[in-house]
């Protein structure tokens, strides 16, 4: 699910200079940072036929490194700019396999609504694309903040080291099963099994985490305590399911005419700093030109 009002803004200027640079939030970035950008930006002037080096300038409205997926959106805004940039026309799949080289969920940044990542049978074959449009069912999330601060370890960091827990091949070989359930519960919006089985694979991901080698733990004290409501809530009649991603900052989905309710219980919630609510949000897009 796309997220409305929670936004990565990226302009990309190619002949900037001798060497590319970034600048996330007005803050330069160098060093594996930049080597990530560089790397995209080197697909796109191999499939533009150009050598120019280029100024990217980002900007998020939520915080980065905290488990919202500023990832996936950052390298989804960078395909989109830095291909339009480049005077390149890529079609969405296109797209979304470009973005999915900076970052294996900013594939699904690039479609509209509510997006499924297919796997493919090989690199040019794997791409997101939209099951549902936007107007399809009325949910919103709730992002309970819970740190703001850049998380020690990163995804992909994460991703690496996921082999060594023994849950690992568990997960995997189970993960068909959960996407079907997960798909049928939004083209049926049935929110019982949408919740059901989000917060199924979220549990499902940090265990093999916690058991890595080393041992990820992003969780903290208020992270559970919110899991133990968003339950309560639930067997209460409240329609309410928790989500996290790589972080401690929990996403609290509810059906859309709830969002307030749910806010003001998050915001009631000790170690709950803010909350970022959101409804379902359109695909990625150039929103200027420059000529």
């Amino acid at each position: 699910m796309n997220l409305d009002g929670l936004f990565t803004r990226t302009s990309v200027s190619f002949g900037a200079g001798k060497t590319d640079s970034l600048a996330i939030n007005s803050n330069e970035v160098t060093g594996k940072g930049l080597e990530r950008v560089s790397y995209i930006l080197d697909i796109v002037r191999e499939k533009a036929g150009i050598k120019d080096r280029a100024e990217v300038t980002s900007e998020n409205n939520f915080p980065s490194g905290a488990g919202i997926a500023s990832s996936a959106a950052a390298f989804a805004a960078l395909a989109v700019a830095a291909s339009k940039a480049a005077g390149l026309d890529l079609s969405e799949p296109e797209l979304s396999i470009l973005a999915r080289r900076g970052s294996g969920s900013a594939s699904r940044s690039i479609p509209a609504g509510f997006v499924e990542w297919k796997m493919g049978e090989d690199e040019a074959d794997s791409y997101s694309f939209s099951i549902a449009p936007v107007d399809h069912w009325n949910l919103a999330d709730c992002v309970a903040i819970v740190s703001a601060s850049h998380k020690k370890t990163g995804s992909t960091e994460g991703h690496a080291i996921a082999g060594t827990s023994p849950l690992q091949n568990a997960r995997v070989a189970d993960a068909n099963r959960r996407l079907d359930i997960c798909r049928n519960a939004i083209l049926k919006k049935d929110f019982e099994a949408f919740a059901n089985i989000i917060e199924h694979d979220s549990d499902m991901m940090h265990s093999v985490m916690m058991t890595s080698n080393p041992p990820l733990m992003y969780w903290q004290s208020a992270t559970v305590e919110i899991f133990h409501q968003v339950r309560e809530w639930r067997a209460s009649g409240l329609p309410v399911g928790y989500t996290v991603d790589a972080g401690p900052n929990v996403h609290v989905l509810c059906l859309g005419e709830y969002k307030a309710e749910v806010e003001k219980r998050l915001r009631e919630i000790p170690g709950v700093s803010d909350v970022l609510v959101a409804g379902v949000g359109g695909a990625a897009k150039v929103i200027q030109e420059t000529v």
